[in-house]
């Protein structure tokens, strides 16, 4: 197996910090997002909470229903917010989603 880069140790570093309990299948999908190219060129950390709260938003919120019964994607966002915290808490996320806040 390939040695680590830097950034994906950073990467992995910044996943264990922001989502402590985050179960290992989610944190694969995570990190594998937090590399991705159009997420190269910011910090690690602010990567990772992108490709967190993209990946939570899609596979443990209603966001995909909303999208598909014709809500925009600003609209599907606000709905699941408190889905999205739900699950950011039980992870023991050291932040959580502000629905007022820009994503990053």
């Amino acid at each position: 197996m390939a040695m680590a880069t830097g950034r994906q140790r950073a990467i992995a570093k910044a996943l264990t910090a922001l989502l402590p309990l985050a179960p290992y299948a989610d944190t694969e999908k995570i990190r594998t997002e937090a590399g991705a190219r159009h997420l190269k060129t910011m910090p690690p950390a602010i990567a990772v909470w992108l490709a967190a709260i993209a990946h939570i938003r899609h596979e443990h919120t209603d966001y995909e229903k909303l999208l598909a019964e014709g809500y925009d994607r600003d609209s599907a966002r606000f709905f699941v917010v408190d889905q999205t915290n739900e699950v950011l808490t039980r992870w023991r996320a050291t932040r959580l989603l502000d629905p007022d806040e820009d994503e990053e």
